[in-house]
């Protein structure tokens, strides 16, 4: 005997749907050039990006990137609007960091915040730059931002042992998991090797000594296919919510019971 069993949309799932759709639509985008180390060409490519953007019409500006010195993205930062950086003493020492009340004043449409995991010198506002970027996303702002795969909290640990390098500096999954857009910036350890050695990465001092501990070719490779599978990760898991809400919110959903 078949018996047919209408499965109704649960009220307070939906109602809950609708609130995070629209808390969603309130607070700004976030879109994070992900990749497997330093050198690989994140932050050149979230300014080629946002040249894109303003070509289209759309307001958006520096709020804090760094170049390195390295002279193809230092180009990519001109003809983009740039908001002065904020300096702070700290034990007689002047440091700059992004001036998070001249973004919020200035409100543009897209804000770009380089290096995620850095740490804020004593006396800003927030101690991570991530709660300076929670903080714009809060008030309406979209952001570009960049990040490598070992500062990803849950990371560390495996990179630690793959590495033999502790992370300091990192950022919380949850705040990963509310990037709307991760762009992973791939490059075979082989090419990011070579632009090591022609100095496009580090000062050729630095560059030496990086060659010989954490920028080994096993290293990057491992870093690599962590960087992979993470994003491979958060493509599973937004087509299952995907399709667990479109199940959820289809009225008159029927499931034969035999």
């Amino acid at each position: 005997m078949d018996n047919n069993y209408e499965i109704r949309p649960d009220p307070d799932s939906i109602l809950a749907s609708i609130k995070n759709e629209e808390a969603k639509s309130i607070q700004g985008k976030l879109k994070i050039f992900l990749g497997m180390s330093a050198g690989v060409g994140k932050t050149y490519t979230m300014l080629e990006v946002a040249h894109e953007a303003k070509k289209e019409g759309k307001d958006i500006i520096i709020g804090y990137v760094e170049t390195h010195n390295r002279q193809e993205t230092e180009k990519l930062t001109k003809g983009l609007e740039l908001i002065p950086r904020k300096s702070i003493e700290y034990k007689g020492i002047s440091v700059e960091e992004m001036d998070i009340d001249s973004v919020l004043q200035r409100k543009p449409a897209i804000v770009l915040v380089d290096e995620l995991a850095h740490t804020n010198a004593p006396g800003s506002r927030h101690i991570k730059r991530y709660q300076d970027v929670i903080e714009l996303l809060e008030n309406g702002i979209n952001v570009f931002t960049t990040l490598n795969v070992q500062h990803i909290e849950s990371r560390t640990d495996i990179v630690a042992e793959i590495t033999g390098i502790k992370i300091h500096e990192t950022v919380p999954d949850s705040v990963v998991d509310l990037a709307d857009d991760i762009e992973i910036i791939d490059l075979p350890p082989e090419d990011l090797l070579k632009r090591l050695a022609e100095g496009k990465v580090y000062i050729p001092e630095k560059a030496k000594q990086a060659s010989e501990n954490f920028f080994r070719i096993g290293n990057l490779t491992a870093l690599r296919e962590i960087a992979l599978r993470l994003t491979a990760e958060r493509v599973d898991k937004k087509l299952q919510e995907y399709m667990q809400k479109k199940i959820s919110l289809v009225p008159g959903n029927q499931v034969k019971d035999y």
